[in-house]
């Protein structure tokens, strides 16, 4: 009984701990695909001088085939459609980062527009940790 009521509270306590450990782990998709994702807008725009679509050259985000937006549990895609100066792209998670979403705008500018709960929302950065603040 005793042995039973141990393995009890260490798992009441570690299980939390370890899909916190998950979470945190599958959120550096966001990053990873964001920072991917406007470097290729980069090279769009110098290649283009726009980073809208430019002809027959399609604009990074405009991609039709997900699986080549997708970052682990991440999907990244344009807010709008890019003008010739701006874009915004946003990484909007699955699965266990089901809640988060994350952007980044031609000037850098990052923000957790969207999370789960425990996590906090910031307009100049992402927060990726929970209880972080902006």
């Amino acid at each position: 009984m005793v042995v039973v009521a141990i393995i009890g509270i260490l798992a009441a306590v570690g299980y939390p701990s370890y899909t916190d450990y998950i979470v945190r782990g599958a959120l550096t998709d966001a990053n990873t695909g964001l920072a991917t994702v406007r470097a290729l807008m980069e090279r769009h725009y110098q290649d283009n001088r726009t980073y809208a679509t430019s002809g027959t050259f399609v604009t990074p985000c405009a991609v039709v085939d997900a699986s080549k937006r997708t970052y682990g549990n991440f999907v990244i895609a344009c807010d709008a459609t890019p003008t010739t100066t701006e874009y915004i792209l946003s990484a909007t998670g699955s699965g266990p980062v089901s809640g988060f979403t994350f952007k980044i705008t031609q000037a850098d500018v990052r923000s957790t527009t969207a999370a789960k709960t425990g996590y906090n929302t910031c307009t100049t950065k992402w927060l990726m940790k929970k209880g972080a603040t902006c």
